[in-house]
C-alpha cells in the first residue's frame, strides 16, 4: 500500500497583529511510493480536505492543487489557495476543533488519488483563529520574556486554559550530531511531526545511546526550568512563523543570543540514517544525515 509521510503541517503567518488575518496555510510533506523511494522533481495531483472532529470526520473544506516536489521529495503548498470543491477556508471556525488534514496524492500529476494520509492540525495560526473565532483574553503574548526564554506560540484548549511553547534564550551547541546511534531506526515515537518532547525521550531511550541533540535538551536547566526538550519540525516552523517577533525579543534580553542563520536539528526522525532539520536561513526543513553536526536550541511548554 502506497504511503505519504507527513513532514510538517506548517502554519505560515503572513500578516502582523494589526492587519487582516491572511486566509492561508503553509503545508509541506515528503511522499514516497510504495517501495518507499522519494518521488522528486515530479509534478503531482493533490487534494487537500480539512476535517473536523476526527480523522473520518466531516470535510468542511477541500480544495485540489498541482504542485511539484523537490529534489529530496518535499512538496510545499498553501492551503486556502487551490481549486475549491467545497467549503470555503475563511468560513473556517477554528474554536470548533479539533481538525485534521487528509491529503490524497496522485504522484503522475493527476486525480486518480492513490496516496494518502491525516495529520491533526494541532495549532493554528492566532491571526487565523482570532479573525472568526474571537478569541481574546490571552494574559501571555509573542515575544514575551517567560519561563526561562521567550513566548513564541500560544493557544487555549477546549476549557479555555491558556497554553504556550518557549525558546531558550541561547543554544546549547552549534556542533551536536542527532544521536551517535545514526544508521539504527528508532521508529514511529520518533517520528512525530508536533510532539517533540516524545520524540526526544525516544531518541535518547534507544539502545546503545549516549548523546544527541534530545539529550542536550532534556538535560539542560537553563532558566532554572528543568523541563526542555529538542523541538519536533513543527515546533521549529512554528517558531519560524513567529522569528521576527522573537528576535526582536532576544535582542533586548540581557545574555540571550539570536536563531542563527544556520540549520538547527528537530528531534523528528525521518528513516533509518536521516532526520529533520530547519533552516533559519531558508525558513525551510532539510533532510539531514543524522551524523551531521548542526546548532542545536531547546524549548519548553506550559
Amino acid at each position: 500500500m502506497k504511503k505519504i509521510y507527513s513532514l510538517v503541517v506548517g502554519l505560515l503567518l503572513t500578516a502582523s497583529v494589526w492587519a487582516q488575518a491572511p486566509q492561508k496555510m503553509s503545508y509541506q510533506a515528503v511522499i514516497r511510493n510504495s517501495s518507499n523511494a522519494l518521488i522528486t522533481s515530479t509534478p503531482v495531483g493533490m487534494k487537500i480536505s480539512i476535517l473536523q472532529g476526527s480523522p473520518t470526520g466531516t470535510a468542511v473544506y477541500v480544495e485540489t492543487q498541482t504542485p511539484s516536489t523537490n529534489a529530496n521529495g518535499l512538496v510545499s503548498l498553501e492551503i486556502g489557495t487551490g481549486t475549491i470543491v467545497t467549503g470555503t477556508f475563511a468560513g473556517i471556525n477554528w474554536a470548533a476543533g479539533p481538525y485534521f488534514i487528509k491529503t490524497e496524492t496522485d504522484p503522475t500529476g493527476g486525480t486518480a488519488y492513490t496516496i494518502a494520509g491525516t495529520n491533526e492540525l494541532m495549532s493554528v495560526p492566532y491571526a487565523l483563529f482570532s479573525a472568526n473565532a474571537g478569541v481574546g483574553g490571552f494574559t501571555h503574548y509573542i515575544g514575551e520574556e517567560f519561563g526561562g526564554g521567550v513566548i513564541f506560540h500560544l493557544w487555549k484548549d477546549a476549557l479555555g486554559v491558556e497554553h504556550g511553547l518557549i525558546i531558550d534564550k541561547t543554544d546549547l551547541s552549534a556542533t551536536q550530531v542527532w544521536s551517535n546511534i545514526d544508521a539504527t531506526l528508532i521508529g514511529a515515537s520518533a517520528q512525530s511531526s508536533w510532539d517533540g518532547l516524545s520524540n526526544s525521550n525516544a531518541i535518547v531511550g534507544q539502545t546503545g545511546h549516549t548523546s544527541s541533540a534530545s539529550a542536550l535538551c532534556l538535560n539542560s536547566t537553563n532558566g532554572g526550568q528543568s523541563d526542555w526538550y529538542l523541538p519536533s519540525a513543527q515546533e521549529l516552523n512554528m517558531l519560524w512563523n513567529n522569528y521576527y517577533t522573537v528576535a526582536r525579543s532576544l535582542i533586548q534580553i540581557t545574555g540571550a543570543t539570536q536563531l542563527q542563520s544556520a540549520t538547527y536539528w528537530s528531534s523528528t526522525e525521518s528513516n533509518t540514517s536521516y532526520a529533520w532539520g530547519f533552516n533559519f536561513a531558508s525558513g525551510g526543513a532539510d533532510y539531514l544525515n543524522k551524523a551531521a553536526p548542526r546548532y542545536v536550541r531547546a524549548v519548553r511548554a506550559f
